[in-house]
């Protein structure tokens, strides 16, 4: 096969990865809808992720052993999460109001040894438990709190074998992060891992989850967001080691 033939071939390639892999973009924007306002319009995320995915095609090495699917869900969702970022609406309280409950949060399982409770985290901030349900329900509305948002590059969170092997310690210091957030995981009360668990690992929808849980839409969002905001607190204590 001549130069030119070999070049068309792998541009047939990849358009035909990208037309097997568009319903993954459509999957992945609807799932990500499910915890954004209105104002956020399905169609531009789509958008985003078929860049996400073109980008995905053009670079996808199989012989690192990963499967095309597990590295375009990176790409494409990364590429989404752009797009929602450039445009932050987020008023500047909602961000305040996150910070100020994941550090409620260190601070009483730092004191007590154990998990915090909605109870405990509403008395450190000093008010009442429905406003910080409320606080908890404007911080998932306003802000994607997932495990991008732990301070790590989204190729920490990659599974292992869609990662290289082209630094020792680089695969060293992901692995370590990897069994630390695991074992944070683990710590969570049973039903906030259940919600993680259901949301990242089975794909549902919060409304869904809610059927599952026998709970309202708008709680599961509510466990949602302390999970996280439980993990952001605990994975911030392992990355600065206190």
């Amino acid at each position: 096969m001549n130069n030119r033939a070999a070049a068309y071939q792998q541009q047939s390639d990849k358009a035909q990865l990208v037309e097997r892999h568009a319903s993954l973009v459509k999957r992945i924007a609807h799932h990500l809808m499910a915890r954004l306002p209105a104002s956020v319009i399905v169609d531009d995320l789509i958008q985003a992720g078929m860049i996400g995915l073109l980008e995905a095609a053009k670079n996808f090495d199989g012989s690192k052993g990963a499967s095309f699917e597990t590295f375009a869900g990176i790409r494409i969702r990364g590429a989404m999460l752009d797009e929602i970022r450039k445009g932050d609406w987020t008023p500047r309280s909602v961000h305040k109001n996150g910070r100020a409950i994941s550090e409620a949060i260190a601070q009483v399982e730092r004191e007590t040894g154990r998990d915090a409770r909605d109870v405990d985290i509403a008395a450190r901030l000093n008010i009442s438990l429905p406003e910080y349900h409320q606080m908890l329900s404007e911080v998932n509305a306003g802000k994607l709190v997932g495990i991008e948002d732990l301070g790590v590059s989204e190729d920490v969170i990659a599974t292992e074998e869609s990662r290289g092997a082209d630094s020792p310690l680089e695969d060293l210091m992901q692995g370590s992060f990897q069994k630390a957030l695991a074992h944070a995981i683990t710590t969570l009360p049973e039903r906030e891992a259940i919600v993680l668990s259901l949301y990242y690992d089975e794909e549902l929808n919060l409304r869904e989850i809610g059927e599952v849980l026998e709970v309202s839409e708008s709680r599961v969002s509510q466990i949602h967001s302390q999970a996280m905001l439980k993990l952001k607190a605990r994975m911030r204590s392992w990355q600065t080691g206190e």
